[in-house]
């Protein structure tokens, strides 16, 4: 899990608990949860291929957050679940298509819907 979800996460909680709709004790129990567990590897946002790739993804998304999330999954994993519907957008992208070919040609942007 890329460090920039794990801030995402948090900005998510702290918005929650203003909204009284979750205690700020749940939201740091659970990203401790994620931080501590040794079977999720933590990747720096950081790193070369990952801000390469979020470079080219700010073209197509307007966040660069969401680039750095999605970068992250590209060079990392084989999927990335998400209901971002700007995300969602890329999959009818040739831009988007010619930057996975080259990066990962097996990525797959899916909602949870798709693997349920």
């Amino acid at each position: 899990m890329s460090q920039i979800t794990i801030f995402e996460l948090s900005a998510k909680g702290a918005k929650y608990i203003k909204e009284s709709q979750l205690a700020p004790e749940r939201v740091t129990r659970g990203i401790s949860a994620i931080i501590y567990n040794d079977a999720i590897e933590t990747i720096p946002m950081h790193g070369t291929t990952i801000l390469q790739s979020s470079f080219k993804l700010r073209n197509m998304l307007i966040g660069f957050i969401d680039c750095l999330i999605l970068s992250s999954a590209m060079n990392y994993s084989e999927v990335i679940i998400t209901e971002d519907n700007e995300i969602q957008s890329l999959k009818k992208k040739t831009e988007y298509h010619n930057l996975i070919a080259d990066l990962n040609p097996g990525f797959k942007i899916l909602k949870l819907t798709e693997i349920m």
